[in-house]
């Protein structure tokens, strides 16, 4: 039995295997078009509604009914390659890919092979170890996406739900640049935080809103390096497609057995067949679903029912000149504006919904002191209740108005914690809550010169050893914090002790 280990980039073999081998990795991603409407109709793109509610007389392909290009899809493609840097095609034209489909009344999909609408871009994928490498992107098109069949409801017949036949898809298709399977989980993550940023696509892999195919191959160390010198693919080993993946997990595992099997059998004196497969993460392995069909195979020609689409380079511009700050732009700016560490500003820029948070939060107060708060406090605490940060109790002007509280020695730290538990649960205005509850903290030195005073009377061996060791007189300090309810000011009661033991 083989068994493997990874260590990027290469796959060392541990036991049973004869070489160190190298894993390329190419993704063709699956990314639904955030639209209300169909790609060539006006049904809606809802998700969960009533099986086949969703169905006009062009996704039933009912006869002399004909498609109508939905312009905003097409914006949302075109914004979708200006977010990835890549080059938009004016001119590009719609094929019918024959293939059957149970789930596709027409019988055939309406793709693009020949002219997509977006060409070469790249992602800037960066790893957990603080490198950076750009995964070229070879081009996306646009396609119609097919029905759902079901088969669980009986066990002598299946069901089929239309309602997602003629959903706007934009493939996007990778170069074989990524190298690992942390690499590829890496990529579809920035590639959906570029997507969701852009609003071309909610990025939702639970209900089937972007999934992936992953190519997988291996070949012999140094291998890789020539194909990129000569673009020569036969330097590469032969690739199987691994199907419809829609969880990051299932993909890092999926390639790593899929590349265990490849090794064996070419370690053994076989070859690899070119095919698509399934993954089952239940028995932990890849099995075939089908040969792996080339182009012909689909016997593509262009649509009849569509004219080449073409589109004006200033309608290009204008588009290009509304797009948002997207993520890579917004960390940068995090990082120079409000003094935050590379960390922390990934973390905030992870989602535009977390980012626009904190930034309310920041506006005219500390970034690192917000940015603390909104991590550590806020996010702990979401985390906790397994709630987003659309959800939050805790709006950003209650949270900065907890940051102004202990900004202005109003509260201590230790109280600040206190009421934003008392603010995420029940909510209100902090300021009047402090004022409420008697929260204020104690800055008048006679009341805390008191209790340190009696603290130090009843302890005088307490007192020897802080003065033969001054490290001990944190326990003065946490007793005067005590005697006080958490109301003293920290720093006066250090200053006094030190001052006292003296």
């Amino acid at each position: 039995m083989l068994d493997l280990t990874y260590d990027s980039p290469k796959i060392k073999t541990i036991a049973g295997a004869q070489h160190d081998w190298e894993l390329v990795i190419g993704m063709e991603v699956h990314a639904q078009v955030a639209s209300n409407a169909k790609l060539f109709s006006g049904a809606s793109t809802q998700f969960g509604s009533e099986p086949n509610s969703n169905v006009s007389f062009v996704d039933a392909a009912m006869p002399g009914m004909l498609p109508v290009i939905n312009e905003y899809c097409i914006e949302q493609a075109v914004r979708t390659g200006l977010g990835l840097k890549a080059e938009i095609n004016l001119k590009s034209a719609f094929d019918r890919k024959n293939y059957f489909y149970p789930d596709l009344p027409q019988g055939y999909q309406i793709s693009q092979l020949y002219h997509p609408i977006v060409g070469e871009g790249e992602v800037l994928v960066e790893m957990g170890d603080g490198t950076a490498r750009n995964v070229r992107v070879e081009r996306i098109h646009m396609e119609q996406d097919a029905g759902k069949s079901i088969h669980d409801m009986d066990p002598n017949m299946s069901f089929v739900d239309v309602n997602r036949t003629g959903v706007c898809l934009m493939e996007i298709v990778s170069k074989p640049d990524i190298r690992g399977p942390e690499e590829a989980a890496a990529y579809l993550t920035k590639l959906r935080q570029i997507l969701r940023y852009l609003g071309t696509c909610n990025g939702d892999m639970q209900s089937g809103a972007m999934r992936a195919d992953v190519n997988v191959s291996i070949c012999l160390p140094g291998q890789y390096e020539k194909y990129q010198a000569t673009q020569d693919f036969s330097h590469l080993g032969t690739r199987c497609e691994i199907k419809n993946m829609n969880s990051m997990r299932f993909i890092q595992q999926a390639i790593l057995v899929e590349a265990k099997r490849q090794i064996a059998i070419v370690e053994a004196g076989g070859e690899v067949d070119q095919e698509t497969r399934l993954y089952d993460p239940d028995k932990g392995e890849t099995r075939s679903m089908r040969s792996k069909e080339e182009a012909h195979d689909y016997r593509y020609f262009p649509d009849p029912d569509l004219l080449p689409l073409e589109i004006e380079q200033a309608w290009v511009d204008d588009i290009e000149a509304n797009l948002p700050e997207l993520p890579d732009a917004k960390k940068s700016r995090f990082i120079n504006d409000f003094g935050l560490t590379d960390y922390d500003a990934s973390v905030l820029t992870a989602e535009l919904e977390s980012a626009d948070y904190f930034e309310h939060v920041a506006q005219g107060r500390d970034g690192k002191t917000s940015a603390n708060w909104v991590i550590n406090e806020l996010f702990g605490r979401l985390k906790k209740d397994d709630r987003d940060i659309e959800d939050s109790p805790v709006t950003p002007a209650q949270l900065g108005g907890i940051i102004d509280l202990i900004a202005s020695d109003a509260i201590s730290g230790k109280i600040a914690k206190d009421l934003f538990e008392i603010v995420y649960t029940d909510g209100g205005d902090p300021a009047q809550i402090v004022e409420d509850k008697g929260m204020k903290q104690v800055t008048d030195l006679g009341p805390i010169e008191a209790a340190l005073d009696e603290i130090i009377a009843a302890n005088p061996a307490q007192v020897a050893k802080a003065q033969e060791n001054p490290k001990l007189a944190g326990w003065f300090v946490g007793q005067v914090m005590k005697a006080t309810g958490g109301k003293a000011n920290p720093k006066a009661v250090n200053q006094l002790v030190a001052q006292k033991l003296r």
